[in-house]
């Protein structure tokens, strides 16, 4: 999942980014209001977190730009702000989530969660099942028919990335665009070099292969017949 992180606070920018990082999340970063305006505007994001005191362009006219755009992506507000004027102000711009600073990384992970589920309209799964592969996305444990599998947090959010897909082909742009927090680039193997290391963990200690080549297109993950 992608998340868009505008803050222009480096050390609170850093601090957010590690952590939502090591939760499996893909985040690009923009540290001023235009610049965070643009991404919202020309590329898809499961949520965004937007801090208030912005260069360029404040959080409050970057949100509510984004609604008369319709861009409906779910919005974190980040604020020091915390009276109850502001709150109220910045939910009336459009946000969806009001959190003021300082907070703790455990909070705004389980909001961002919320919002995340809230916007699909569907319970966001707890645990990812494909064949006798499973995924405990709350403990992070990964077992597949009775082992368990150790998982770097890259690797993690490539097969569960993959799992969620299950069944279709998810081209290497969409797992670039997904799991890193940077756009295609043609002469990378990231994805190829990923791919084989959990190809080794999920599939080579097994007789019957899960994560298949696509020629051309990508990749997918099938349950075994």
């Amino acid at each position: 999942m992608r998340i868009l992180l505008i803050e222009d606070d480096v050390k609170i920018a850093a601090f957010i980014e590690k952590g939502l990082k090591a939760a499996g999340f893909a985040v690009d970063h923009a540290t001023d209001g235009e610049t965070g305006l643009h991404l919202a505007l020309s590329e898809p994001y499961d949520a965004a977190i937007v801090d208030l005191m912005l260069p360029a362009r404040n959080g409050l006219s970057l949100i509510a730009r984004m609604r008369r755009e319709k861009i409906n992506t779910p919005v974190i507000i980040l604020s020091a702000k915390d009276s109850v004027d502001d709150r109220v102000r910045g939910l009336q711009s459009g946000g969806d989530d009001y959190l003021t600073k300082p907070f703790s990384f455990s909070e705004l992970l389980a909001r961002i969660h919320a919002l995340i589920r809230r916007a699909s309209g569907a319970e966001e799964p707890t645990r990812l099942v494909v064949g006798d592969l499973s995924m405990d996305l709350i403990t992070r444990e990964v077992v597949r028919d009775t082992c368990t599998i150790d998982l770097q947090p890259r690797e993690f959010a490539l097969l569960e990335y993959l799992m969620r897909n299950a069944g279709r082909v998810v081209s290497k742009t969409m797992i670039m665009e997904h799991v890193w927090d940077y756009h295609f680039d043609p002469m990378t193997n990231v994805v190829e070099a990923r791919i084989s290391r959990l190809r080794n963990k999920i599939d080579k200690p097994f007789r019957h292969k899960m994560i298949h080549t696509v020629r051309g297109v990508g990749y997918v993950l099938k349950a075994p017949r």
